[in-house]
């Protein structure tokens, strides 16, 4: 065994170390001045010296900034004053480096090298005592899950254990006593009703289930996987629902019977046409509870998965682009207030943010949009939306179907035991012991592993060389095989099924959740083809199975029977939820204080809110140019660092058309109300996308609810009103949904005490646009150009950003007045695409005072605003109110004074008011009601600063 230690030469800055460093002041400890991070190296095999010094010189070290030291000079000595910790990852969890090195070894023309494996070793200066050396170690540099220190002497190459097979039958006649039931659904995760319906099932069938088949209901049955609280028997305060989702969001696409929409709700992702030959398809998950507990795995795992999903749609799509939502605690929350066994908002933060950022930059897909929110209910459990989008043919858009006869094949990445139990892990509650109970929960993903995958299926799809695909997902082989299989039957050898290390039993991996693996059903006369192309691109694949027409799950192991499900069983025997949901006002303090004579440092204190200031430290992270079909990117102006509506993208190089991509997401306005915090999702969505040019007349939407503990009736009754509110706005809009994800549970338990996040819905939207030329950005453009507000203000700051910075909730959150709002976003498109516009912005949090600094500080020029000209559907006599209001469907125009006459004219039908006027002095000045003198008159210089200073790290 080898060891190499790679470091940057004393004379270069250590950019993770001083990253690192930060954080480590961060927790207070002021006595470690520097740190220096060491890249090692185990390297298993019969080497000479001289290849391991090919190998450290040629391929683990770059000559001019590196150096490197291997075998007897390892461990590096440390300095005076330095301590080290080194961290290394959990045997059995994926290390995504190990693969590309051992590839890289063997391209160098090496071949005695059998293993490899890494470790991160950190050198901290400074007088630091053993107890702050653990709390650096704990707070930011091992994560237990899939982390540990590395101890002298140890073994980096640990033997697995074997596997002897034994079958586990669970004798459920036995188990039938009341006792033995909550331990034996506490350890498969399934309710007493769906117990109850697995013994009378197997009861009739004369047996005893085995562990793999309760393994398989217990996934198949899963919130996560089935949605069975959408899917309930509800009684609202005497209205009976039967599916929520079917009765709401579904039944609106379905009488909206769009032509355009080419797949609905019945593939991993919803797919829209999007010219003649080509199709979009689009779809956001979430990957929630493994985030709170591993942020890095679990983040990039998500982004992982949902490209998959996209992967898996139809017969395979191009993924294209990526966008991404967070919402966290304060970053700047004490140390001492956070709850046990919850890692620090900021280490949370910066772990989603790098996971997803590695993931989706290794993959080569640009990031293109997102959001982040912070509210001190996420603290415990942060949400972590990942959404991709992707290019198909429309030949290929909807799923295949195999026959009997076809092969199962499996490819990709190998299976371990990452990721068992995953799916009922984020179907439940988070607790204190979350974090030590959940080891094989979260997974570690290979981006480069996905993207050899990725290049090579499309490869294959082009050749026809399979005729279904879907992705491994929640429930691993469990549910994907099962969820394909439905309609025809299956048998599964699991013995087959490459593996990471040896030791695993059946039912591990049949329910292992390892990532970057792809199903697909293969003709057999296809098998030889598609296997030398896996095998040319180095893309691992095996058959695992054969397709059948008994309707049956049947798995073996060794030729040994392990499981034999009824299709009709595992996917209609769940016995449906009956849940009670009631309306349930939410009463608040009215505000209670007058309007600040300093508006100034009121309108500089919102763009300092975590939830409005620049996001730029974390755009500039990711990739948003590769590919080459960005139009709008995620950042604006003249020095490119204003914040953008929408992003605009060229699927098809060559063609002028293009997609514009959106999100709404509005949770504090849940405090007050849901149905309009779920309007206001969707009217910011769909305003996004008229911001940058585009319009509604090829628009679909995408739900992703975050909810506490939905079987609560208050709760569930808020659910309800925000699924009606999709309903309702989806078909005045004409704006169908095409796909959606729930999760549930989103709750953090600790000594009697429950942390619920906020009702959270994401809306995301993508719109097709005829020429992506005519894209508009929201930057100020010309001094002397004119400003109109389009749309009405009313007093509406419940949940408003003005009310938080002043303690306040409120009690009437903006509402939506679809049919108006609607008539206002045609006309503003309608004067886009004449070209009237020269800069366009959505007004949201903060409303007019934070667009009109946004837009102003972004093209590095100045307006003049006049609250006494701003339209109102209400009289407001508070300037503050005005100035702040965050009331839906509205947007800042800048309009050449050439241009007047016809924009008004185009406008005359809407909501408009001339409110301003670009200036070539960079001051925003802001003139009050009635004639009255100047109540705000500041620099931009000054509002920019305010903006940007909050996340400048």
């Amino acid at each position: 065994m080898h060891r190499i230690e790679v470091s940057l030469k004393p004379e270069w800055p250590d950019p993770k170390g001083n990253s690192i460093c930060r954080d480590i002041q961060d927790l207070g400890i002021t006595s470690v001045s520097e740190v220096r991070v060491i890249d090692v190296f185990w390297l298993e095999g019969q080497l000479s010296d001289s290849e391991v010094l090919t190998i450290s010189g040629e391929l683990l070290s770059d000559k001019i900034i590196q150096t490197f030291k291997y075998d007897a000079n390892c461990p590096q000595a440390e300095a005076d004053g330095f301590s080290a910790i080194e961290v290394t990852y959990n045997a059995g969890v994926t290390d995504p480096v190990q693969e590309t090195i051992l590839k890289a070894i063997s391209d160098l023309g090496i071949k005695g090298v059998t293993a490899a494996k890494t470790a991160k070793r950190y050198l901290l200066k400074g007088e630091i005592s053993a107890d702050e050396l653990d709390t650096i170690g704990s707070k930011l540099l091992i994560n237990p899950i899939v982390q540990h220190v590395v101890k002298s002497g140890s073994n980096p190459f640990p033997p697995n254990p074997k596997y002897t097979f034994k079958l586990r039958k669970i004798d459920l006649l036995a188990e039938k006593l009341k006792d033995n039931m909550a331990s034996l659904g506490k350890e498969f995760s399934l309710s007493h009703q769906e117990l109850s319906a697995i013994y009378e099932h197997y009861l009739k069938l004369g047996r005893a289930p085995t562990d793999a088949e309760l393994e398989t209901l217990a996934q198949t049955w899963s919130e996560h996987c089935c949605h069975k609280t959408f899917k309930a028997m509800l009684d609202y305060d005497g209205q009976i629902i039967n599916n929520l989702l079917k009765q709401t969001i579904a039944k609106a696409t379905a009488e909206l019977n769009k032509p355009w929409c080419l797949s609905v709700f019945v593939d991993n992702s919803g797919v829209i046409e999007f010219d003649d030959k080509w199709g979009v398809c689009f779809k956001a998950e979430t990957h929630n509870h493994p985030s709170a507990v591993e942020p890095y795995g679990g983040a990039a795992t998500g982004i992982g998965g949902v490209i998959r999903d996209i992967l898996g749609t139809g017969l395979a799509a191009k993924p294209i682009a990526n966008t991404d939502v967070f919402c966290f605690g304060q970053p700047d929350l004490p140390e001492n207030e956070l709850p046990p066994g919850v890692l620090h908002p900021r280490r949370v933060f910066k772990g989603v943010r790098s996971g997803v950022a590695d993931y989706g930059n290794r993959m080569g897909i640009p990031t293109v949009n997102g959001a982040v929110l912070f509210d001190e209910r996420y603290t415990a459990n942060p949400l972590v939306y990942c959404g991709t989008i992707g290019l198909i043919p429309k030949k290929y858009a909807l799923p295949g179907k195999q026959s009997a006869g076809d092969l199962v094949v499996l490819i990709g990445g190998r299976t371990g035991r990452d990721g068992i139990h995953g799916v009922t892990f984020a179907s439940g509650e988070l607790n204190d012991r979350s974090t030590e109970l959940s080891f094989t929960a979260v997974q570690i993903g290979n981006p480069i592993v996905e993207k050899r995958m990725l290049d090579t299926l499309l490869a294959a799809r082009d050749r026809e060389l399979f005729v279904r695909i879907t992705d491994c997902g929640g429930g691993g082989l469990s549910s994907a095989i099962g969820e394909m299989a439905e309609s025809t039957g299956v048998k599964v050898y699991l013995d087959k099924v490459p593996l990471k290390y040896s030791g695993l039993t059946y039912s591990e991996i049949w329910i292992s959740e390892s990532q970057e693996r792809m199903l697909l059903a293969v003709k057999k006369e296809k098998l030889s083809e598609i296997m030398a192309l896996f095998e040319s691109e180095g893309v691992e694949a095996s058959v695992i199975g054969e397709f059948s027409n008994d309707r049956h799950l049947k798995l073996f192991y060794e030729d040994n029977p392990v499981a034999d499900l009824q299709m009709d069983f595992l996917h209609n025997g769940r016995p449906q939820l009956e849940l009670t949901a009631t309306r349930h006002k939410h009463r608040h303090p009215e505000a209670d204080f007058d309007c600040p004579e300093d508006l100034e440092t009121e309108l500089k204190n919102i763009l300092s809110h975590w939830n409005v200031c620049s996001r730029e430290w974390i755009i500039r992270q990711y990739d948003h140019e590769v590919q080459g079909g960005s139009v709008l990117k995620p950042m604006a102006g003249a020095e490119n660092d204003g914040p953008g509506d929408a992003a605009v993208i060229r699927p098809v190089l060559g063609s002028k058309k293009a997609v514009v991509i959106s999100n709404g997401i509005n949770p504090s306005y849940a405090d007050v109300d849901a149905y309009n915090m779920a309007a206001s999702a969707i009217d910011e969505a769909l305003r996004q996308i008229i911001a940058v040019g585009g319009n509604l007349d090829r628009v679909a939407l995408l739900d992703n609810f975050s909810w506490g503990n939905a079987s609560r009736p208050e709760s569930l009754g808020d659910l309800v009103r925000a699924c009606q509110a999709c309903h309702d706005l989806s078909l005045v809009f004409e704006t169908p949904f095409i796909s959606g994800k729930d999760s549930l549970n989103n709750e953090f338990r600790y000594n009697d005490k429950l942390i619920t996040i906020p009702h959270t819905l994401l809306i995301s939207a993508i719109g097709v646009m005829e020429d992506g030329e005519k894209a508009v950005s929201m930057d100020f453009k010309k001094a002397g150009n004119l400003i109109y507000l389009v749309g009405k203000t009313a007093e509406e700051l419940g949940g408003s950003h003005y009310f938080k910075n002043h303690s306040f909730i409120g009690n009437r959150a903006p509402a939506v007045n679809a049919e108006r709002a609607k008539e206002n976003m045609q006309a503003l498109s309608s004067a886009t695409a004449k070209g009237l516009v020269a800069a366009c912005h959505d007004l949201s949090e903060g409303g007019l005072g934070v667009a009109a600094a946004e837009m102003a500080f972004s093209g590095k020029l100045g307006a003049n605003i006049r609250l006494a000209d701003v339209p109102l559907s209400e009289k407001i006599e508070r300037e503050d109110y005005i100035l702040f209001s965050e009331s839906n469907s509205r947007f800042l125009a800048e309009v050449s004074p050439e241009h007047k006459a016809e924009f008004e004219k185009l406008m005359q039908a809407g909501d408009f008011g001339l409110i301003g006027e670009v200036t070539a002095e960079p001051r925003l000045k802001i003139s009050g009601l009635g004639g009255r003198e100047i109540i705000i008159n500041t620099p931009v210089s000054e509002l920019k600063e305010a903006w940007q200073r909050p996340m400048r790290w």
